[in-house]
């Protein structure tokens, strides 16, 4: 079992940045690839980026390619979603996941979930 806790979300002006942070405990981080996801009301979950287990492999959406920067660090069990250039069609719930393959992580089908962090861009 793998336990997942988002930080770092907040409101913020369109143009600015943040940076999501997941703390996972549980299971081995260093065999889990690792997720980031959002949700807006009343729209699916959208895969944003994930991050192979070793941290040499990453993968971006479209929506978020260019102006966010996936990382992890497996001596301290988190991952991080930088995102700068923020615009008011971010605002939604971040999700990090964890799953040992990667693939999962793209389809939304990763076998651990966090419970979600609120962003708000104003404009």
């Amino acid at each position: 079992q793998v336990h997942l806790v988002e930080s770092g979300g907040g409101l913020v002006q369109a143009g600015g940045s943040l940076t999501l942070s997941c703390a996972a405990s549980g299971r081995t981080f260093s065999s889990l690839a690792m997720g980031w996801f959002r949700q807006a009301p009343g729209k699916e979950r959208e895969f944003l980026s994930h991050i192979s287990s070793g941290g040499g492999s990453t993968y971006y959406a479209d929506s978020v390619k260019g102006r966010s920067t996936i990382s992890r660090d497996n001596a301290k069990n988190t991952a991080s979603l930088q995102m700068n250039s923020l615009k008011p069609e971010d605002t939604a719930v971040y999700y990090c996941a964890a799953d040992v393959n990667p693939w999962k992580l793209r389809v939304r089908l990763a076998d651990y979930w966090g419970q979600g962090t609120q962003v708000t861009v104003s404009s």
